[in-house]
């Protein structure tokens, strides 16, 4: 069938990664409005996992190459 595969999983993990980035930023910045550290924190970290699932896709799409 077509979308199911590898491609499909690339293009999870690119919806996954920007997902998580804008969520992340969001959390981040309503942290640091805030004043709280915990959830500054919080969106810190979910900003890095996202940029980590981008990263993977850009590596995981050249290793091909």
């Amino acid at each position: 069938m077509a979308g199911y595969g590898e491609n499909f999983n690339l293009m999870k993990m690119k919806l996954i990664g920007f997902g998580s980035i804008i969520i992340g930023f969001l959390v981040a910045a309503s942290g640091y409005r805030y004043g709280s550290f915990g959830i500054g924190l919080a969106g810190v970290i979910l900003l890095l996992i996202g940029i980590a699932f981008i990263v993977g896709h850009v590596l995981r799409r050249n290793k091909r190459r």
